[in-house]
């Protein structure tokens, strides 16, 4: 679902509003560590703190795209309704995921998408490292005599 400023579209021609890659492109340094004050520095470290747990990596894995309930969630996540209760607040208290009431039930879902992405972006890293030191692996073992061919060496002498 996509939200739109009813004032940036009335006010402003669509020539001269700003579109997310202009924006980007325009204020990269500002996603760049460097250029953060301490405070900022901060939230992000405590954002990546809250990723830090596997069980709420777990949870983001099990809820993707969807709306669940905690029931829902802590069965797929393999894991207690009290303990998914507990990470999910914790996520909701960094933006991470929202909640919804429906009835008599609660629905969570992903409230900041680029948690996707950044799951995407490192786990992509990650297998990327890994592919490389099987890779390197592989060369080592190619390369390196065989026990036989040591002894043999050493039987000629």
């Amino acid at each position: 679902m996509q939200i739109r400023n009813s004032v940036s579209t009335t006010i402003f021609p669509a020539a001269a509003r700003l579109t997310a890659d202009s924006v980007l492109s325009e204020c990269s340094f500002l996603n760049s560590l460097n250029h953060l004050p301490p405070a900022a520095l901060e939230h992000v470290a405590q954002y990546f703190r809250t990723l830090s747990e596997p069980t709420r990596l777990r949870i983001l894995n099990v809820l993707g795209t969807e709306q669940m309930s905690v029931g829902d969630i802590a069965e797929r996540a393999d894991s207690s309704v009290a303990n998914v209760s507990r990470h999910l607040a914790q996520m909701a208290r960094h933006g991470l995921i929202a909640r919804e009431s429906q009835g008599n039930s609660v629905l969570y879902r992903i409230a900041d998408p680029t948690v996707n992405e950044l799951c995407d972006l490192v786990c992509g890293s990650i297998a990327k490292r890994l592919e490389e030191i099987a890779d390197e692996r592989a060369a080592f073992k190619k390369s390196a005599p065989t026990a036989r061919s040591g002894s043999a060496r050493a039987s000629r002498r």
